[in-house]
């Protein structure tokens, strides 16, 4: 996801469950967090609520978290429907911002994958198409898009088929995008389906990071709703795959004594202090998902969280 690139501050990595008292650094509803290094610190997008399309928070070290009181996507594209607006992932592009968002696709009622443009994450984005980017209606739809820079100069779009909403297996899939960022410029791949008992029904939200001279793409698995979501990893040594994953997920509710509820949505940031995962949770009464962050260690060897 965009968070990958090189972060501007060199503010320590922050530790697992900083916040005071509660294990968020944003104790409030922002799931799906997507983070952007910038000038003065870290501006992070979220899945809509509260009545906006698209949340927006901005942090100097990852750790306290101020939530912008606008919508970062005020209209929404012409083929939306309002209502489920997901999973933000917004990027640089020259003197530009690009936003892949997922909402309802109204004609088909699946969600699907759109773009939209922004001059700087300070401005609201506008819709750049009246049709959707990527929406595979027959295989259940598209959500959960992420951008990935190769170390080549290639940007591609990674995103997962949404088959859980129709009986039909999920698959993580990638494709390269044009220059400019609003139309794909190959065929897709598929990267991973699920497979995995502790997977449950479904893989999603991709997040690629090159390492090592090969490549981790980090997941969710399981019902978002509870403690089975979870994140996992998986690696290869060529861009395609083949992918393989860790036997057991990276992060788990029971693997981090409950401080962390139903994991996942997670994002990868580089810090001069490392890479940080940052990842949404459930409050105590599963009412609403919350902000947190702990350092990763992203290897050929393999990935893993530090829990402190």
């Amino acid at each position: 996801m965009s968070g990958c690139g090189a972060a501007s501050q060199s503010a320590p990595a922050p530790s697992a469950g900083s916040a005071s008292g509660t294990g968020f650094v944003l104790d409030e509803d922002f799931p799906d967090p997507d983070v952007v290094s910038t000038d003065s610190g870290y501006a992070a997008f979220a899945t809509g609520s509260h009545g906006l399309n698209i949340r927006v928070a901005t942090s100097a070290d990852l750790e306290s978290w101020t939530v912008e009181r606008r919508d970062a996507l005020p209209t929404l594209p012409a083929w939306a429907s309002p209502g489920r607006t997901w999973a933000p992932e917004v990027t640089a592009l020259g003197e530009e911002y690009v936003m892949y968002v997922t909402a309802e696709h109204a004609a088909s009622g699946r969600q699907c994958i759109g773009v939209a443009v922004a001059p700087s994450l300070d401005e609201p984005f506008v819709p750049a198409s009246d049709e959707p980017l990527v929406c595979p209606v027959e295989e259940g739809g598209a959500i959960d898009a992420a951008t990935f820079d190769d170390p080549d100069g290639t940007r591609y779009l990674l995103w997962k088929t949404d088959g859980n909403c129709c009986a039909l297996d999920t698959r993580l899939m990638m494709a390269p995008l044009a220059a400019d960022g609003l139309s794909l410029a190959a065929a897709p791949v598929a990267l991973l389906a699920q497979d995995q008992p502790w997977e449950g029904a479904l893989v999603e939200a991709p997040t690629l990071v090159a390492r090592d001279g090969g490549y981790a793409l980090l997941y969710s698995a399981n019902d978002y709703g509870g403690d089975s979501y979870a994140v996992g990893a998986a690696w290869s040594d060529e861009l395609e795959g083949p992918y393989r994953k860790q036997p057991e997920p990276i992060l788990t509710t029971s693997g981090s004594d409950g401080a962390f509820r139903g994991p996942g949505g997670q994002d990868v940031v580089s810090t001069a202090d490392g890479d940080v995962l940052v990842f949404h949770g459930w409050d105590e009464q599963y009412i609403y998902r919350g902000l947190h962050v702990a350092p990763i260690r992203i290897a050929s060897g393999g990935v893993a969280v530090d829990l402190g």
